[in-house]
């Protein structure tokens, strides 16, 4: 895999060390189970994959590069490159600017925007309107883009199912920046709606099923539907694509569940399905996968609390999250500050939105036993600052450093 440049203040030569040794021992990836720390009274359990993808990676090296390679030049981002808050405040300390908040909304009128300005497009990429918008001021979006090529061929199968007469379901959030964007791309060559969760996808199935009336539709879905779309006709034939930070189970688990209701609402067999429904599982994303495959790996250990690191308002680190919440204790954290002490934890609960002060977070055990991993837009610098930081509770810095150096 091509290997990128990116501000050597994001790396970690520990992290660099462990993952280069777990990739010449498991080259096919098949290994899930976590790299294990060992310093006496704290045990770390390291997620077999976290951390920066090929999308953040590519979008670091383009967007550093793009301000390197433009001095005395006005230099946007259209939104949030990647939801870090430590690699947003480096470029915006770069001289950055951002366009637009993550919801979508304007800090900058593009109508201030010239010919002579550049803009970074992020790796969550952008709506086909906001592309036209900026080509029609004359700024050359594509030489300085950064959508992650998996978004990209996510937008590509949409494109292939549309010319076969498919309509478009895209399991994301409504509000996200890669949701509108992927729905964007989808609704020009075809119907197209946005599912959040299961839920919706059940409320669809009624509708597909007959057991709601059509018309009632367009209040349940009101806002996440293309424009002129037609139920009656728009739910005959329908393929699933997911913004690519949810977990890869649930959007497989949506797509299993509305190929069923075609089964029923048809009277298909196997073999006749894709009559009404397209297979798609070719968009789930590589390193979402791997990431929460890892996770899952991790989650075999016995352990007494996990420790997430990634920004707040990163989709995919909230979606490991989840998961090790439904076994043990989890700390959701942006940056190694948010551990105050031994005592204290300043951390995120995502479904609140709400930022929360634990006490105690750390149990009186021998050996402590923690979980860590990081999301895709995280740098490594900060997962191996976080480790330190709790070892350094509990061991001097020489023990700290005699067991990095056996590694």
């Amino acid at each position: 895999m091509k290997q990128f440049t990116i501000p050597f203040t994001y790396r970690s030569e520990l992290i660099s060390k462990i993952k280069e040794k777990r990739k010449q021992a498991d080259k096919m990836k098949k290994d899930f189970s976590p790299t294990f720390l060992d310093l006496g009274p704290v045990h770390f359990y390291l997620a077999r994959h976290f951390g920066f993808c090929y999308g953040v990676e590519n979008a670091i090296e383009i967007a550093f590069k793009t301000i390197d390679e433009n001095p005395g030049k006005r230099i946007f981002l259209l939104s949030e490159m990647i939801h870090n808050p430590s690699v947003n405040k480096d470029l915006l300390d770069r001289g950055v600017i951002f366009l637009q908040d993550t919801h979508g909304n304007n800090l900058i009128p593009f109508e201030s925007l010239t010919q002579n300005d550049v803009v970074i497009i992020p790796a969550f990429g952008t709506t086909i309107e906001i592309e036209n918008k900026l080509k029609n001021i004359g700024i050359q979006i594509e030489q300085y883009n950064t959508t992650c090529p998996f978004v990209e061929k996510v937008w590509n199968r949409s494109e292939q199912i549309a010319q076969k007469d498919y309509t478009v379901i895209v399991h994301g959030k409504p509000t996200h920046e890669e949701t509108r964007a992927t729905f964007s791309h989808a609704a020009l060559h075809t119907p197209t709606l946005v599912l959040n969760d299961m839920d919706d996808a059940k409320l669809l199935s009624e509708f597909i099923l007959g057991d709601k009336e059509i018309q009632d539709f367009y209040a349940s879905f009101q806002g996440r539907y293309s424009y002129g779309f037609d139920a009656e006709k728009d739910l005959k034939k329908i393929g699933v694509v997911n913004q690519t930070t949810m977990l890869a189970s649930d959007t497989q688990a949506i797509a299993d569940f509305l190929k069923q209701a075609m089964i029923q609402k048809y009277a298909l067999s196997a073999e006749q399905i894709s009559a009404h429904f397209a297979d798609t599982r070719d968009t789930l994303c590589y390193a979402t996968n791997d990431n929460q495959s890892a996770v899952q790996g991790l989650l075999e250990i016995e352990a007494d609390l996990a420790i997430v690191v990634g920004g707040y308002n990163s989709s995919n680190t909230s979606h490991l999250v989840e998961l090790c919440e439904e076994k043990l204790p989890t700390y959701y954290i942006d940056h190694p500050n948010k551990l105050i002490s031994n005592k204290q934890i300043s951390h995120f609960n995502f479904h609140q939105k709400t930022e929360l002060s634990t006490e105690n977070y750390l149990p009186n055990t021998n050996p402590v036993k923690i979980l860590v991993t990081s999301g895709a837009s995280c740098p490594d610098a900060l997962v191996e600052v976080v480790l330190k930081t709790i070892a350094g509770y509990f061991v001097s810095e020489e023990k700290w450093q005699s067991t990095i150096e056996q590694l």
